[in-house]
């Protein structure tokens, strides 16, 4: 009996861990619902930010950090598009590996706790290749993108169904107890939907019932789509969108795209946006009753491959973010926006209870309260103007910044001004490391190179048309490459040849750029812009009696990503291409004639990217040579800093590592002399009105993942199009230079002290903080240290007539040895150098 009821009580106690293990290992879906003030999470409005990280300009390594460092930044949710093109590159042909693995990603965003925003599309536009769309799909017989077409709309369906269909076989959507809380359909097309006339709002229409059908259990959205149906939640993109309005008082405002910087393309300066206009942006939308906003980019990353749109969009999708294109953190805009975030977070239970009322509070001066029953108060007081304020708010007096919010959580005491930067700023650097074959240095990464000329002109297989073809539609975009060849054999008593004069040839092409050959040798070069991808060219060649070849060799530099019917851009050499004597005025059009063209290069045909074939090794080393392929191998650079290569001294053309493509390299193309000049956040922001780099290559380093490489005997293939000297590159770690920051009196709290009850935090007054951002690294130094009238910016601070002259042995003692240290930015600390003067206290620090 007593073996029995031992018996009895294991299988209880096996039933009851199982019940335990099955209650524990199963996910409990939430109801994600709207209403006119915000997303409902199981019936509770939320106060979300968000940040987009594409997980094709990164790699499955980085993802982990990567939305990791996004939390800690005060994000809620990750805001990704679908890559069409990359998933399905041919029809019936699916790659979810490696950096396609979307599945990988949206639990790896579930795992650290965070929502996911999956925006369907398909179109993204995104600076992507042909804005997302494979091109098989412009050779489907009878289709016409993005218009109420029926073999686009069932291509359309068919993938949009099938990337739902894995998520919910995932259990990836939130009512499935996944992390995935909202779809978006379609992309930006209220941008250009004139242009379809009346089939754009059946299309829309369409897109609407067909995604909602679809049954996820989340909302769906279309940005800047202001006729989106019910119900599907039109939102807003742009630098600013606190003055926009949904198309329904039961929808809320919603911003799915806050460009955080801008993109960069080969010819034109880097873009950057100061954190003060960005915060700015952001606490004005969250003010006037957003209550979703995403930053695009978070993380931009990098354009690996042929994956740039544009044309002419840089290999680097840096994008100015909070996490830059190697994944750490841009300091001050990461820390400045997550003490945003936090005060933002302290306003929550106000800003979902109640709608905003806003009063004037004088020219270009706001407040707005968020005010209920049960006492609850949060206010935000913003000046639009540019000239700093003092304000008078509830019987107590505000200094308002020019162009900033001041963000009450008790709508009393001030928790971050956007103007009033707390967080430090990070001086990055690259150290550069050789990588010739022949130095003697112990730094050298290489060993010595090897090459394969690129033959000029038909090498492969070859086809022969009439007249001068389009480029896109000839080579589906396998290549970069199309070789247009021809034959003229000119008599000796040509005009051409009179008095030995040259020859102009002429030619015209619809882009990207091209290099012309004449009997095998290079005659002249031609390249479009991102203002105009079109190209003309005027070559002095010199023909000689007999056969002359002539070899046009055309190329793009990624497809169009955007506007209406951008599938139709077309590319390459469409002419006319014209032989002129320059004396005699002689023209013979050479257009109509039989050309025979070539896809792609004999190299890309005998796959040199991955190393492999017959190289040639010998003393002297070709360059400055088009058309050359280049070998070496090499070490990884010692320790875990990202890696980049340094291509200055190159032309223009694509590399690899390991067989991975690192993308496209162009250091020859150069951004112009002006336009870049000291920019003041003050006012609104475009994506030309801070602009840096100017008159210098537009991207030299570029980025190699750590998970790419091995610590040795590692491959670097380059294809060199225009001629360089690959002796000239070298490796670059990054790393930081300094550290800074600079805080004043008039600072609020550091925003983890705010407190609505902390009389004595506030007394004690604004806190300087410093962190080594590296792991295993403690502040080694101090450069700067300045308490009173400190003038300039980090990396060029100076003393100003007022100076404390204890600061820099208090700041030594305080931070030196300490991986981060914090100092208070007051009299009380430092002693008072000139009473009655505003102070600040600006620091400069290394790491080590």
């Amino acid at each position: 009996m007593r073996g029995r009821d031992q018996i009895l009580q294991l299988l209880l106690l096996y039933v009851f861990l199982s019940v335990l293990l099955t209650l524990a290992t199963t996910s409990y879906g939430v109801n994600v619902t709207y209403d006119h003030r915000a997303l409902l999470i199981d019936g509770k409005r939320r106060v979300l930010v968000s940040g987009s990280i594409h997980y094709p300009r990164s790699t499955a390594e980085m993802w982990a950090d990567l939305i990791q460092k996004s939390k800690d930044g005060g994000l809620d949710v990750i805001e990704t598009y679908v890559f069409w093109n990359a998933h399905e590159p041919v029809q019936n042909q699916y790659n979810f590996e490696g950096r396609y693995d979307l599945v990988k990603f949206i639990k790896l965003v579930g795992e650290a706790g965070l929502y996911a925003h999956l925006r369907i599309g398909p179109y993204v536009c995104a600076e992507w290749n042909y804005g997302g769309f494979p091109l098989w799909l412009h050779f489907v017989p009878g289709i016409k993108f993005r218009t109420d077409n029926e073999p686009f709309k069932a291509e359309m369906q068919r993938f949009t169904a099938k990337i739902v269909d894995m998520m919910k076989q995932e259990k990836l959507y939130a009512s499935q107890g996944g992390p995935i809380i909202l779809s978006q359909i379609e992309n930006e097309y209220g941008n250009i939907d004139s242009s379809y006339g009346p089939a754009a709002k059946s299309y829309i229409n369409w897109a609407a019932s067909m995604a909602v059908s679809l049954d996820t259990g989340v909302p769906w959205v279309m940005c800047q789509q202001a006729d989106a149906p019910d119900p599907i939640i039109n939102t807003c993109n742009g630098f600013y969108c606190d003055q926009f309005t949904p198309n329904s008082k039961n929808k809320p405002k919603m911003w799915t795209e806050n460009w955080s910087g801008w993109f960069l393309s080969f010819g034109g300066a880097v873009p950057y946006r100061p954190v003060e206009d960005l915060a700015f942006a952001v606490a004005r939308f969250y003010q006037l009753g957003g209550t979703f906003q995403n930053y695009y980019m978070y993380h931009g990353g990098t354009n690996f491959g042929r994956s740039t749109g544009g044309p002419f969009i840089s290999t680097s999708y840096d994008y100015d973010a909070p996490l830059d294109e190697y994944g750490l953190t841009r300091q001050p805009k990461w820390g400045h926006l997550k003490d945003l975030h936090k005060s933002i977070k302290l306003c929550e239970e106000a800003l979902v209870a109640t709608d905003p009322v806003t009063s004037s509070l004088g020219q270009n001066l706001e407040a707005t309260v968020y005010k209920t029953g049960t006492g609850l108060c949060s206010a935000f007081l913003a000046n639009f103007g540019t000239s700093d304020k003092t304000v008078n708010f509830n019987g107590n007096s505000y200094n308002l910044p020019g162009w900033s919010v001041s963000i009450l959580p008790d709508c009393k005491n001030v928790a971050l001004n956007t103007a009033k930067i707390n967080s430090m700023t990070v001086i990055p650097s690259f150290v550069h490391q050789s990588l010739k074959g022949d130095a003697d240095s112990a730094d050298t990464l290489g060993s010595s190179w090897s090459w394969i000329y690129e033959p000029v002109g038909i090498s492969k297989k070859a086809f022969v048309k009439p007249g001068l073809l389009e480029q896109i539609n000839t080579t589906a975009d396998k290549s970069d490459y199309l070789w247009y060849s021809l034959s003229t054999v000119i008599k000796d008593n040509e005009p051409f040849l009179e008095d030995g004069s040259q020859t102009v040839l002429h030619v015209e092409s619809l882009g990207h750029a091209l290099h012309a050959f004449v009997n095998g040798k290079l005659a002249g070069s031609g390249t479009g812009n991102a203002g105009n991808a079109k190209v003309a060219v005027e070559i002095p060649v010199t023909l000689l009696p007999g056969k002359n070849t002539i070899d046009l060799l055309s190329l793009t530099a990624g497809l169009q990503n955007y506007g209406a019917f951008f599938e139709l851009k077309g590319a390459g050499i469409t002419g006319p291409v014209k032989l002129e004597g320059l004396k005699n005025g002689t023209t013979v059009d050479l257009s109509s004639l039989q050309w025979t063209y070539q896809i792609g290069l004999k190299g890309e045909e005998l796959g040199l990217s991955s190393g492999n074939s017959q190289w040639v090794t010998q003393p002297a080393l070709p360059t400055k040579q088009p058309l050359i392929w280049y070998k070496t191998s090499f070490n990884a650079p010692a320790g875990n800093d990202p890696i980049a290569i340094d291509f200055s001294g190159m032309g223009k053309g694509e590399a690899w590592v390991n067989g991975q493509s690192i993308g496209r390299y162009w250091p020859t193309k150069v951004s112009p002399t002006s336009g870049c000049s000291n920019c003041n956040y003050r006012g609104s922001y475009s994506s030309s009105k801070c602009l840096k780099n100017c008159a210098k290559p537009s991207q030299t380093l570029y980025h190699v993942p750590r998970s790419w490489v091995e610590s040795s005997g590692n491959t670097l293939v380059l294809f060199e199009e225009t001629g360089g000297d690959p002796t000239q590159i070298a490796f670059a770690t990054k790393q930081s230079a300094s550290l800074c920051s600079h805080v004043s009196e008039s600072h609020p709290l550091p925003v983890d002290m705010w407190s609505s009850n902390s009389e004595a935090a506030r007394k004690a007054g604004p806190v300087l903080s410093l962190e080594c951002p590296f792991p295993n690294q403690v502040i080694s130094s101090i450069k700067f240290a300045s308490f009173g009238t400190p003038r300039g910016t980090c990396g060029s601070f100076s003393h100003g007539q007022c100076k404390s002259t204890r600061a820099l042995s208090i700041v030594q003692k305080a931070c030196i040895g300490s991986k981060s240290c914090s100092i208070g930015a007051s009299a009380s600390t430092f002693g008072d150098p000139c009473k009655g003067v505003a102070k600040s206290l600006a620091v400069e620090a290394s790491c080590a």
